[in-house]
């Protein structure tokens, strides 16, 4: 048995915890929060990704597809809210169309059942308000209550002996000769075998104080939403989503039925103003200067100069919000939207411009970093904690 410290209680610290306690690890996990999935977890649009987008072979494609089927299986063995309702992906332009062909093709390689192309009036026996040249139906995404997830996993860390400490802020690790020390605010430091470290959108500084090469800098970019009004709610019965645009990582604006009621619109995507930046007005200068002293924001913003101006102006108007989402659904107006709680996303960023597109760990002697994990690490959450495992244990082998 060895004594693991788990940074983060998101989805991906909690699941790891869960599964390293599960095989009698002495267990502890610190969250400087009150409590489980305060940030990208808690804040994200509920979605059990298909595994779809991501290129084949990649750990994305592999942990995405097996977790769209192990979450919905958790969710379901425990009594978790969850609903594999299907998603279209809507082309609305023979460009688009030629798109998402090739996503047919990337989800068919990433070994993804039951896709289906369809024609217009196919896809509006689906969606019956969409308007579109052609649409990809996608019948394993589902939605599912991932708050939910995080509660019942934090409870089986602490059947199985483990602990969740909350309001404990961690500074940084250090190996020793044998073991790795936690430093944590107000407190005495944690001493353990091994380190897994899920700090989110803090993960690069908390690699580097501990003595990691992150290999990259997060840069948080914020996810604005709204909710669709009671009176436009019947013009969504389940998911629809645009065809992505290669050129950019995010899946541009959709709208998701919520698994407990109500439907989103969103996320657009514009760089956050601090790491925990949720409203224009969060603005801390130490995370301003951070980011714009990383030279890959400057080589990213040269490529996407125009996308990053329109997303700007998605955020600062609604009407120009509502127009992305008529693209899909053609009777949704600028009065139709509420706005609902923003999300911000932890995105790694390489020094040569490049967005790190699959999942990223870095490792040193006794700890496990997990350096980048957007979309869909909710998903994949519970297979990310297989892998992490077998990182421990490779790190533990190592010492």
């Amino acid at each position: 048995m060895s004594k693991v410290v788990v940074v983060g209680a998101g989805i991906v610290g909690l699941a790891t915890a869960a599964r390293l306690a599960a095989r009698g690890d002495d267990v502890v996990v610190v969250d400087k929060e009150d409590g489980v999935a305060a940030h990208q977890t808690g804040r994200n649009s509920g979605v059990v990704h298909s595994g779809l987008y991501y290129s084949p072979g990649s750990l994305k494609a592999q942990l995405g597809v097996a977790g769209s089927r192990s979450m919905v299986a958790f969710a379901r063995e425990h009594g978790v809210a969850v609903d594999v309702c299907g998603k279209l992906v809507v082309a609305t332009s023979e460009e688009e169309v030629l798109r998402l062909r090739a996503l047919h093709e990337r989800g068919t390689a990433n070994g993804i059942d039951g896709l289906r192309l369809l024609a217009p009036e196919q896809a509006r026996e689906i969606e019956p308000h969409v308007a579109c040249a052609a649409a990809l139906f996608v019948p394993a995404t589902g939605i599912v209550d991932y708050r939910g997830v995080c509660d019942v996993l934090a409870r089986q860390v602490r059947e199985s002996g483990g602990e969740v400490r909350f309001g404990v802020r961690a500074r940084a690790a250090r190996d020793l000769p044998d073991g790795v020390e936690l430093t944590v605010e107000d407190g005495e430091p944690l001493r353990a075998d091994a380190l897994v470290a899920c700090a989110g959108l803090y993960a690069d500084r908390f690699a580097r104080a501990s003595g990691v090469d992150p290999q990259a800098r997060i840069v948080p970019f914020r996810g604005e939403y709204f909710e669709l009004a009671p009176g436009a709610a019947g013009l969504v019965r389940g998911l629809v989503y645009p065809v992505p645009d290669p050129r950019f990582p995010f899946l541009g604006v959709h709208l998701t039925r919520m698994v407990h009621g109500g439907t989103h619109a969103g996320p657009n995507a514009v760089l956050a103003l601090a790491r925990e930046g949720y409203r224009w007005r969060d603005v801390v200068p130490a995370d301003v200067l951070d980011a714009l002293t990383w030279p890959g924001l400057w080589r990213l913003a040269q490529g996407n100069v125009g996308t990053g101006a329109r997303e700007v102006v998605r955020s600062a108007s609604r009407r120009v919000f509502a127009r992305s989402l008529a693209r899909l659904v053609p009777e949704i107006t600028a009065a139709d939207l509420v706005p609902a709680p923003a999300g911000v996303r932890a995105q790694a960023l390489g020094r040569d411009g490049r967005l790190v597109d699959d999942f990223l760990v870095v490792t040193g002697p006794r700890q496990v970093h997990v350096v980048n994990a957007p979309s869909p690490a909710a998903t994949a959450s519970l297979e990310i904690a297989r892998h992490l495992e077998r990182q421990v244990d490779a790190a533990l082998a190592r010492a």
